[in-house]
């Protein structure tokens, strides 16, 4: 008698009770290791969901019911608004500046024999956390250039064209015969041929003083030259030292432009030496001595890189510094299962490099770039440690996000309620970048 196999009849489907999945396990047991997992997500992130959700609907106590108010704060409180304003700068230009960067990267780093070693450097700042990251770029940014390194390089560009004064600070004191003249100086007198002239100042602190300022000498005259001395008309101690007159113990103004000035034009400059002594020719006879207002520049302090208008691109910039090396590595990862054939074919049929990259390369990376920049876009709508690290007080309002002003209104102003809602606002916010990630990964999985 033949059973129903032999005869070429299949056998009869088992019963949901009995199926097995492909390794054997039961469903009874698939569930059991799957429950505590289920549990810490339940606790973890369904119910905190949920609690805040159902929060967003009371008011500051938590014992009435406020409706949409707490809602409607969002559209109409100044620091939610900026917060919000803050975060749609952050969506547009940090993920597709990092991802463009981590782009180029990749593609460039393929072509050298030291890729490998600029890849683990520019990868490195993933390791450090976000909190180690604003300490850092908090110093980075710092005004004092003495401090902060992006300052530091400011200055000494800005230096290399434009030299700042020694003497910011230095004026006229008392019974001097300069006056002022908008920025300037200017003798109240004319000077002539045979005469010798001091020009005293005050107000630089002697540590201030430049290193190659030597003790000040009154000045000789000559027939044919007008001759004199500008320094610092200042001795330390009460009573001590000539008013007007060159002391012992002070020092000359190296480097002060004068000029002789005749119906308003210069007709002679010079530069007072290491001792701050001077010396006109037979030209500047009948003409004002003026100190130009160059001499008292104030020193560039760099950039308020931390500043109102400012600090929102600086704390980004942070960003693009940490995660660059994050799209450039998963990007390199797709750059590397591309079929080398087309690449080849295209440019045996006359492509250039750039159309190669640019009508090849990129369409074939699509995925991969889409992964990534999704990826940032999520992780940029939470930004919260870099703002709250490397803004100062005075302009953290000008660089506040949705995330941190979460914080403050939950902690620091003790508004639960509106906390609340910007907890379920941005998880609505996330929503639709999770939904679109998904499908184009349930698209990758039909290929």
């Amino acid at each position: 008698m033949t059973s129903a196999t032999e005869a070429g009849v299949p056998p009869a489907p088992a019963s949901p009770q009995s199926r097995k999945s492909v390794t054997g396990t039961r469903r009874t047991v698939a569930v059991l290791f799957l429950l505590p997992a289920l549990v810490l997500l339940g606790a973890l992130v369904v119910y905190p969901i949920g609690y805040s959700l159902v929060r967003s609907f009371y008011n500051q106590s938590g014992d009435g019911f406020a409706g949409f108010d707490n809602y409607k704060a969002l559209f109409t409180d100044d620091g939610i608004r900026t917060a919000l304003k803050n975060n749609v700068i952050w969506v547009v230009f940090a993920p597709t500046i990092s991802t463009a960067l981590g782009l180029i990267f990749a593609v460039l780093t393929e072509r050298i024999r030291w890729g490998t070693a600029f890849k683990l450097l520019v990868f490195m700042p993933m390791a450090i956390s976000m909190l180690a990251a604003g300490i850092i770029f908090r110093l980075v940014y710092d005004q004092d250039p003495d401090k902060g390194f992006t300052n530091a390089v400011w200055v000494g560009v800005h230096d290399t064209f434009a030299q700042s004064s020694s003497f910011p600070k230095a004026h006229p004191g008392r019974n001097s015969p300069l006056v002022a003249q908008g920025g300037s100086f200017i003798t109240k007198a004319t000077v002539h041929t045979g005469d010798t002239v001091t020009l005293p100042l005050v107000g630089v602190a002697p540590d201030q003083m430049p290193g190659d300022a030597k003790k000040a000498v009154a000045p000789q005259a000559d027939p044919g030259r007008i001759t004199g001395t500008t320094w610092q008309d200042f001795t330390r101690g009460k009573g001590v030292g000539t008013l007007g007159g060159v002391d012992p113990s002070e020092l000359g103004y190296p480097g002060m432009k004068i000029e002789a000035v005749k119906d308003g034009k210069v007709v002679e400059t010079v530069k007072a030496g290491d001792d701050g002594t001077f010396s006109f020719s037979e030209k500047a006879n009948g003409a004002q001595l003026r100190l130009p207002a160059s001499n008292f520049r104030e020193a560039y302090n760099g950039v308020d890189w931390l500043g109102p208008s400012l600090v929102t691109p600086s704390i980004i910039g942070s960003y693009i510094w940490m995660w660059a090396g994050f799209a450039m590595v998963l990007i390199a990862a797709g750059l590397a299962g591309i079929p080398r054939e087309l690449l080849e074919a295209a440019r045996v049929d006359g492509a250039s490099e750039w159309q190669v990259f640019r009508r090849v390369t990129v369409p074939l990376l699509a995925p991969v770039l889409a992964v990534v920049t999704v990826t940032l876009m999520i992780n940029v709508l939470k930004i919260f440690d870099l703002v709250y690290i490397i803004a100062p007080g005075s302009s953290q309002d000008d660089a506040n996000v949705l995330a941190l002003e979460l914080y403050r209104k939950g902690f620091s102003e003790d508004q639960p309620g509106i906390a609340s809602a910007i907890s379920v606002f941005l998880l609505l916010l996330v929503i639709p970048v999770i939904w679109f990630n998904i499908r184009r990964l349930r698209r990758e999985v039909r290929r």
